[in-house]
């Protein structure tokens, strides 16, 4: 293993960032997997589960068992973890320019259209690498504005090329919940089973350029584009994983987290340990387009009708919103049926402001899918 420091920041007078990965492993000898921590800095859980991860990474890669590449950054936003307003910590959004932190990640697949055009052929295997090259030289092309930018071309840099991305988050409060592409549906599905998801929520392209999709949707838009003469498999499975709600940091869901991720590696033939048996999937995929964001339609304190984990139907009463004030009352419905998973943290909310999120089956909505 050898740890890697990337400077972020480094202008005299101004503060200066830096970011830190872990490399575990052989390059070039076998699968690579990245896994990073926190992009969003004021989501916590996800740098203890990496602390899990450090250590049972360090004695298996001493006792000779990693296969391939494994990448840890165990806290992947140094900048967000930098950000605290009187007391408040604020990692989602860069205070300088308003951009989320998981937004805005260069896509490279256009640019790639065009460089590999008459390079591909009917070698599946020839083409991944031609891509993942491709790929590599593209990011290292992006010429970054400001030093956020600058951390996300490094932290791009190191997932782009590789087989499996695991992007750690949480929720406001949420039960654990993952986000994939479509096409990758099989990987997404054992590893929400290893993890007891809730929900498993499938997108070919959610809006607004986040981490993952950079990493991955990359590649079934090249294979449309080249077309069944050109074999170019989703090679690379890029996943979100919402470890339930930022409060929810405890040693014992750390751990087991930690585990349920080294399984899945162990099962992409990255890790030499034993294997166990695939728990039963606690839900089913269905459709990021599937997902009810409510919102509040007047300032008051929020009184939840409904728990996380309950199924809900269309037209059922999910929260009230009452106004201290003129002490009116107004009672928030759900118009899909489906699993209440995420909701906000806060307890009095302006109107306009999201309430919750509810999972179904039955896709209804276009264009950007993520809450921002």
């Amino acid at each position: 293993m050898h740890i890697q420091t990337h400077p972020i920041a480094t202008e005299p007078g101004l503060a200066m960032y830096q970011l830190t990965s872990r490399h575990y492993g052989t390059p070039g000898s076998g699968k690579k997997a990245y896994i990073q921590a926190s992009l969003h800095a004021d989501e916590v859980p996800a740098m203890l589960v990496a602390q899990f991860l450090r250590r049972k990474l360090d004695a298996l890669d001493a006792e000779g068992c990693i296969r391939g590449e494994i990448v840890l950054v165990p806290a992947a936003n140094p900048v967000g973890l930098s950000q605290v307003v009187q007391g408040t910590p604020l990692g989602r959004f860069d205070l300088g320019t308003g951009v989320n932190f998981n937004r805005a990640f260069r896509h490279v697949a256009d640019e790639l259209k065009q460089t590999l055009a008459g390079r591909l052929g009917p070698d599946a295997q020839a083409n991944v690498a031609l891509v993942r090259a491709g790929a590599r030289a593209a990011v290292e092309r992006w010429e970054p504005q400001d030093h956020t930018e600058l951390l996300k071309k490094t932290l791009l840099s190191m997932a782009i090329d590789a087989d499996i991305v695991l992007d750690l988050h949480s929720d406001n409060e949420g039960l654990l919940h993952v986000y994939a592409g479509t096409p990758l549906l099989d990987k997404a599905a054992q590893l929400s089973a290893l993890l007891g998801a809730r929900a498993l929520l499938l997108s070919s392209a959610s809006g607004g350029a986040p981490f993952d999709e950079a990493c991955s949707r990359l590649w079934w838009e090249l294979a449309e584009h080249f077309g069944e003469a050109t074999p170019l498999p989703p090679a690379c499975a890029a996943v979100t994983v919402e470890l339930r709600g930022e409060m929810d940091v405890r040693y014992e869901l750390a751990e087991q987290d930690a585990n349920a991720l080294l399984q899945f590696l162990a099962r992409e033939g990255m890790i030499e340990m034993p294997v166990s048996r695939l728990p039963a999937a606690l839900c089913e995929p269905t459709p990021l387009a599937g997902v009810e964001p409510l919102y509040a339609p007047q300032s008051g304190v929020l009184v939840f009708l409904k728990a996380l984990g309950e199924q809900v139907a269309a037209g059922e009463a999910v929260a009230d919103i009452v106004n201290p004030v003129s002490g009116a009352t107004a009672t928030v419905r759900a118009t899909q049926d489906g699993l209440l998973f995420a909701s906000t943290v806060h307890r009095h909310l302006l109107r306009g402001m999201q309430v919750c999120k509810i999972a179904g089956a039955t896709p209804f909505r276009s264009g950007s899918l993520l809450s921002q």
